[in-house]
């Protein structure tokens, strides 16, 4: 699923879930953090896949399925930085995969392009034999082997900088690559062991495409004139925003039981009325969506709270259109001739009449559709940018993170969806993956007393910040500046706003419910707003969605801090003893002794600034499950002392103007999980360094927070082939990651997909690649009503629980 505030990383174009880690959003499981790191890690179960899963003798042959993506592909080819989910989903169909992943996450060896693939030297050097399928050609005929891969490795290894490649790991440690008796053995030496070797070659494209830069650069941007996978690719017609993939007829592996399949660009946000058009049979969809499929299979009306989308007249239930119909015959009636006020009466009438009608037929087409849901393989997390200002100080963060109640947040976004909701315990595994361990303990978990505690060791006090005005701002970056400072959007994000503007009123909480501590105090926790008409986000582009790119993120500044102290022995590790409580980690708890502030009144303050943090969050109308989440953490801060300044940015420069350019303190956005930890993870955790132009190399990792010991434990990992010593290092490494303090996760986000019910093996993968040559329509199936949508719970959600997250 797409979503607003995934960055762009590698790990989708393996997966090939949708967002080229900006593009997939990507996953799947059950419970998700019932094990801890000393539980084994098979007692955490992931989340099962909703696809209909059916046997091929009972599909039918033929029909064409129409698929919703987010927008038509910028490149078809999966390595360049512009890649997309749409990318993707067009190679998962296309082109071989060497290796695909289970419902696990576990890399499967792929039987339609290989009978082996094997470590069969380690010393001097690590070798890996492949013995291609002997059936497995190119569309044009020729045979899948070695050629491709010697191309492959010669445009990825990062040497020939005329390749505009988006990455290269694995590539570079690649010595050789030899054919062994014939083009169908391949075998591949490397110089440094590589421990995710598996991750390799997929997808793999013909020598055509890697054989030169020319080629590859712009080649393989619009078109791909060889394949090799169930489907071939017909083409791209961006203007009528559909790719149409057809029947692969040199296909060796099991016939695609489908003539076509149908990429239709849609957004998110007009998903409901195209599938109640009729001209989709698939789409992934947000819970206000989800909640109109329910409701029509109720044979209800309702939309479950959330607004239709008739128009910018429209308002929300059957009766949306009738607001500003009785506002314009009000006006009639004060001031105009009893004709005039007979007239707007009539017309408020048929108005209301026409949007009802249309809400009614729509949900009575919406009843041909199911909902499958699980988790899709991505979380959640609260970014802490550690570069300057009150969090470069780790006993800061870590208050941040003591603060939080990660299983309130997990409630709110995954309860109303009957979906599992326990917090996530890893930064680099979810629940029911092979190395999932539950690592939070390094850091602790929620304590209002320990937070506070950290905050007073660190200096912020009740008094601290009376020495100037109280609202002064925190941090270098708010000298001379008065909080709380208005919220803004899009480009006036930051400035100063008129400080008499009144705040933004928290949603309401639902009537039905007890209303907790936190949805009690939200009000008075987001500061002031500026409203503009910003520009719609990019649904193409999110991250998640705001999908932009990860290559970078470089930004003029200091080197942070490192944040966490390493392991006993480790360099850096200068904590005193009495830091640290049994199980924890150095610095995670307040000195012995250090005493919690008094309850406050207002922000803490040192040095005459009150401790106030940026909070930037995405201002689509896509992204407000994301903005309540947001609320609920501003108001968990300010019960310990921490004030918080919402600043709403449109989504189209959430990701690249403000998390990538470091340009917040507190953010929400989404990484994509992987089953390879050593390789994807490194980038997105590793210690900033500064550059010679003094500019502070941050990779993708946009907290700025990292140390030696993580990046060494990375290092380790990547070249252990040995995997249950693989995974300890990583489990190591999230240890310390959470200790650290710069990324807190959160929860796995939900996934949720409308299909027709007849539509069998697709909808809710999960972690598991689909198998395109297996979907299809069941035989005597129909697009009728044949089946009861998923049902989701029948009480009304909270305003702050009202959509699923469209980092979607």
């Amino acid at each position: 699923m797409s979503h607003v505030g995934a960055p762009r990383g590698r790990t989708c174009s393996r997966t090939l879930r949708g967002v080229s880690l900006l593009t997939t959003g990507v996953l799947a499981l059950t419970v998700l953090s019932a094990c801890t790191a000393e539980k084994p890690a098979g007692q955490a179960q992931a989340a099962p896949v909703d696809i209909e899963a059916t046997g091929r003798d009972a599909i039918a042959q033929g029909g064409t399925v129409r698929w919703a993506v987010d927008a038509m592909p910028t490149t078809l080819n999966a390595f360049q930085a512009d890649s997309d989910a749409a990318t993707s989903r067009i190679a998962g169909a296309v082109l071989p995969a060497l290796f695909t992943l289970d419902r696990t996450g576990r890399p499967q060896r792929n039987g339609d392009y290989l009978e082996s693939a094997k470590i069969v030297d380690r010393e001097p050097k690590q070798v890996v034999l492949y013995k291609l399928n002997q059936q497995a050609v190119w569309s044009d005929g020729t045979e899948i082997g070695a050629p491709d891969f010697v191309a492959q490795w010669h445009a990825l290894r990062g040497k020939d900088t005329a390749y505009w490649t988006a990455r290269n790991a694995g590539y570079e440690r690649i010595e050789k690559i030899e054919r062994g008796k014939d083009d169908l053995d391949v075998r591949v030496t490397f110089d440094r062991p590589y421990a995710d070797w598996k991750s390799l070659f997929t997808p793999l494209y013909p020598k055509e495409v890697m054989g030169s830069p020319t080629s590859f650069n712009d080649g393989a941007r619009s078109s791909l004139r060889t394949s090799a996978g169930p489907f071939n690719l017909k083409s791209v017609d961006r203007k009528a925003k559909k790719a149409t993939l057809v029947r692969n007829p040199r296909w060796w592996g099991k016939r695609a039981k489908l003539d076509s399949i149908v990429l239709s660009a849609v957004p998110r946000g007009r998903r409901a009325v195209a599938l109640a058009a009729g001209t989709l049979d698939i789409a992934d969809i947000d819970r206000s969506a989800a909640e109109r499929i329910t409701a029509a299979a109720r044979g209800k009306g309702g939309t479950g709270g959330q607004p239709l989308a008739h128009g910018p007249e429209a308002g929300s239930g059957p009766e949306a259109g009738s607001a500003p119909a009785a506002s314009l015959r009000a006006r009639a009636m004060a001031h105009g001739s009893p004709e005039e006020k007979a007239e707007a009466a009539r017309s408020a009438r048929e108005r209301t009449a026409a949007v009802a009608e249309t809400f009614a037929r729509e949900q009575r087409n919406l009843r041909g559709y199911v909902v499958r849901k699980s988790l899709e393989p991505a979380y959640t997390q609260l970014a802490l940018n550690g570069e300057s200002g009150p969090l470069a100080d780790e006993r800061v963060r870590r208050a941040v993170a003591r603060a939080i109640d990660r299983k309130q947040l997990a409630d709110s976004v995954l309860k109303p969806l009957g979906l599992p909701s326990k917090p996530l315990g890893s930064h680099l595994a979810v629940a029911g993956q092979p190395g999932y361990a539950d690592s939070s303990d390094a850091l602790g978990t929620q304590d209002t007393h320990e937070a506070q505690a950290l905050l007073a060791d660190a200096g912020w006090t009740p008094g601290g910040a009376r020495k100037t005005d109280e609202g002064t701002k925190a941090g270098s970056e708010g000298d001379g500046e008065k909080s709380p400072a208005p919220e803004a959007t899009g480009k006036d994000a930051g400035k100063k706003a008129d400080p008499e503007k009144k705040a933004e009123k928290s949603a309401p909480a639902d009537r039905t419910e007890e209303k907790t501590e936190t949805e009690k105090t939200e009000k008075k926790t987001e500061r002031t707003e500026q409203t503009e008409k910003a520009d719609k986000p990019d649904k193409a582009d999110p991250a998640e969605n705001a999908d932009t790119s990860g290559n970078g993120g470089d930004r003029t500044g200091s080197s942070s801090d490192e944040g966490s102290s390493s392991d006993e022995g480790s360099a850096g590790d200068d904590k005193p003893a009495h830091d640290t409580k049994p199980g924890g980690v150095a610095g995670a708890y307040a000195p012995r002794g250090t005493q919690a502030p008094a309850p406050h009144a207002g922000p803490l303050g040192k040095d005459g600034k009150a401790l106030t943090l940026r909070f930037v969050l995405p201002s689509g109308e896509g992204s407000e499950s994301l903005r309540a989440v947001g609320r609920r953490i501003a108001a968990m801060l300010d019960r310990v002392g921490i004030g918080t300044e919402t600043i709403k940015v449109a989504d189209n420069s959430y990701f690249k103007d403000h998390i990538a350019a470091g340009d917040y303190d507190l953010a929400l956005y989404s990484w994509p999980a992987t089953a390879y930890p050593a390789t994807d993870g490194r980038p997105i955790f590793a210690k900033p360094v500064p550059a010679s132009d003094g500019s502070l190399v941050v990779e993708q990792n946009y907290t700025r927070v990292g140390t030696d010991h993580i990046d060494q434990l990375f290092d380790q990992a990547a070249s252990e082939l040995d995997e249950d010593e693989a995974r300890d290092l990583m489990k190591k490494a999230d240890a310390r990651i959470w200790a650290a303090a710069g990324s807190i996760p959160l929860y796995q986000r939900p996934q949720l997909v409308a299909t027709k019910p007849a539509l069998a093996n697709a909808g809710a993968f999960g972690f598991s690649a689909p198998r395109y040559q297996d979907i299809g329509f069941k035989k005597g199936g129909n697009s009728g009503p044949t089946a009861v949508p998923t049902a989701l719970p029948t009480s009304v959600p909270t305003a702050a629980e009202k959509s699923v997250k469209p980092e979607n």
